[in-house]
């Protein structure tokens, strides 16, 4: 397996430069010690100029099948192509040696993911996926409430990923075509349910509601997701595009305390604005007027509670993780075994919404 050598720079190729590549993957990478850009893969003459201004030391190529050839010649390979692109993509690469890093959803169902898991495991080499939102500042902060104890025993964990945008956008991820994974079920979905499952462990009941609420809308947009841990912890999730008035982040409920989380973590924001982590600046890092609040008896809204700082966002821990993970120096951040337990969760809250039943996992 290529890029375990400690200390080598680490060689890594990113497929596709929408979204996911331009804007969370090239620079993220490009910001992690140890790693190098190595090529940009997209055929788009615009993504291919806009890559090249901020990474002018990169290799390009037109398709993936390219870089196969070159499988001496790289460490990793990230998928950052349409959802429907990631298996077939990820299997290619595991297939040529490289190790690999998808986007989120890995797949479209729990057993590819798993199939994927099992093909870089009978051929060592590492696999992980890309579920930044872990390293976002709320759930950092609310991670280390839990760690404290100061909420007492949770009992129902809220979490919503909404906005407000009426008018479809277009593109593959609004698509009905069930081969493209569309839908924020897969979109937003995927990030709130990893979250849950990371927070308080694996799932036992699903129950859904999905909706397609905008004119034209082909695939969900407003989606409802309640979930029984096995923990005894109950997680009721909200993904929404058509949400005027915008609910709290997170809102955790324990026996002792509570936690309300107003705001996006600003991350995703500063990365689309151009801005870039570099060592020894401030990154991740929110006015004190977002803090969220813990309290017992009142409204955070009229005052209730303490406000409690929230810790910087740090999605360049992503990828500092990976690095270590290929020096074999550290765990692989995010396994597919973990991705496919959350897929299984979306599975069952897409045939919960359809059937209108509670699926027990």
């Amino acid at each position: 397996m290529t890029g375990t050598s400690t200390g080598r720079t680490l060689r890594v190729a990113v497929v596709g430069y929408g979204l996911a590549g331009s804007v969370f993957h090239a620079p993220l990478i490009a910001a992690t010690e140890g790693m190098t850009l190595d090529t940009v893969v997209t055929s788009n003459p615009e993504r291919r100029a806009q890559a090249r201004a901020e990474f002018p030391q990169a290799l390009f190529a037109d398709t993936a099948d390219e870089l196969w050839s070159r499988a001496e010649e790289l460490d990793l390979v990230v998928v950052a192509s349409p959802n429907r692109t990631h298996v077939p993509l990820a299997t290619a690469a595991l297939e040529a040696g490289l190790a690999v890093v998808v986007d989120k959803p890995v797949a479209g169902t729990a057993a590819e993911a798993r199939e994927l898991a099992a093909l870089a495991e009978s051929r060592g080499l590492f696999l992980s996926v890309f579920q930044n939102r872990r390293w976002d500042n709320d759930f950092l902060t609310l991670r280390q409430l839990l760690a404290t104890g100061e909420l007492g025993e949770v009992r129902r964990f809220e979490s919503r990923f909404e906005r407000w945008r009426p008018a479809l956008k277009g593109g593959w991820r609004e698509s009905g075509d069930p081969a493209e994974i569309g839908g924020l079920l897969y979109d937003l979905g995927s990030h709130v349910v990893d979250q849950a499952l990371t927070l308080f462990g694996p799932a036992t009941l699903v129950y859904a509601e999905s909706d397609l609420r905008r004119p034209g809308a082909e695939t969900d947009d407003d989606t409802f997701i309640a979930v029984t841990h096995a923990s005894g912890v109950r997680s009721h999730f909200y993904a929404s595009a058509v949400t005027p008035q915008l609910g709290p982040r997170f809102r955790v409920l324990g026996s002792e305390a509570g936690y309300v989380k107003y705001g996006l973590d600003p991350q995703e924001a500063a990365l689309r604005e151009g801005e870039r982590p570099a060592p020894g600046a401030s990154w991740g890092v929110e006015p004190e007027d977002l803090w969220g609040r813990v309290g017992a008896g009142d409204s955070p809204l009229t005052g209730g509670g303490r406000p409690v700082p929230t810790l910087p966002g740090d999605y360049p821990a992503y990828y500092a993780a990976v690095a270590a993970a290929l020096h074999g120096t550290g765990d692989n951040p995010v396994t597919a075994h973990e991705a496919a337990a959350a897929l299984e969760v979306l599975e069952a809250a897409r045939r919960s919404a359809a059937e209108g039943v509670t699926v027990r996992l």
